[in-house]
């Protein structure tokens, strides 16, 4: 008995048949002169009139015949494809990783969808936002966020302060030179907030969807192992159809 995955294989190769001879006959049925034959022969008036030959063209597609054989070339398309639906309703694996049975009995039909699924979330999880490896962080239940430890800087504002120069006499008054000093004023608390992700948790998530990928894909292939039981409804069909 054949395997799903070899009715799979064959399946895609007899659609490609069946479209071309399709087309082509399609195509012949379109040309009016094919279908179309005549038979003229010639007699003249009396004896002595001009002899002709006699002119004759043959019908080279008949439309009956067109179809039947195209019910013959759908016939097999019709019976692999229905073997290999029939098939897809009892093709089923288990989803294994490290020993342990994920998910059980699964259609062959649902593992594609994950395998696609699978594909698109490791697309998503590779573009998740990492903390910044430049700074410490540690999770803070209160902003239930990842936060850094607080940084603690200085705030200065610049004080013009006086200078003098020279001390005032009778005849002349001071001379002062005014300057500005920075003088710490208060002091900044600094916190950094962030709500990505440790790379280290990304990672783990990344080595966990490649874990289940790689399951997924050896599920189907055991799954696409299972025998078939070559289906014969073809026939039936077009029996009836054509009558």
């Amino acid at each position: 008995m054949p395997k799903l995955n070899q009715i799979i294989a064959v399946e895609k190769g007899v659609k490609s048949r069946s479209f071309q001879e399709l087309t082509e006959a399609h195509h012949a049925l379109q040309k009016p002169t094919l279908l179309s034959g005549i038979s003229r022969t010639y007699r003249p008036k009396d004896e002595e009139g001009e002899q002709l030959p006699a002119e004759s063209t043959k019908v080279q597609v008949k439309a009956e015949e067109v179809v039947r054989a195209t019910a013959g070339i759908l016939t097999r398309l019709f019976d692999v494809t229905a073997s290999k639906d029939w098939a897809n309703c009892i093709a089923k694996a288990n989803v294994v990783i490290e020993g342990k049975t994920i998910l059980s009995d699964v259609p062959i039909s649902y593992l594609l969808f994950l395998e696609k699924q699978l594909t698109d979330l490791h697309t998503f999880i590779k573009k998740l936002p990492v903390l910044d490896a430049s700074e410490s962080w540690v999770f803070d239940a209160s902003a239930d966020c990842w936060a850094t430890e607080p940084v603690q800087t200085l705030r200065t504002k610049k004080i013009p302060r006086n200078h003098v120069k020279a001390e005032a006499t009778e005849k002349h008054p001071a001379q002062v030179e005014v300057y500005y000093e920075d003088v710490t004023v208060g002091f900044w608390r600094t916190l950094k907030f962030s709500g990505a992700m440790p790379a280290k948790r990304v990672n783990e998530l990344l080595e966990r969807v490649e874990k289940l990928q790689t399951a997924v894909k050896f599920a189907r292939e055991e799954a696409n192992a299972v025998e078939v039981t070559e289906q014969k409804l073809g026939e039936k069909f077009f029996e009836y159809l054509l009558g």
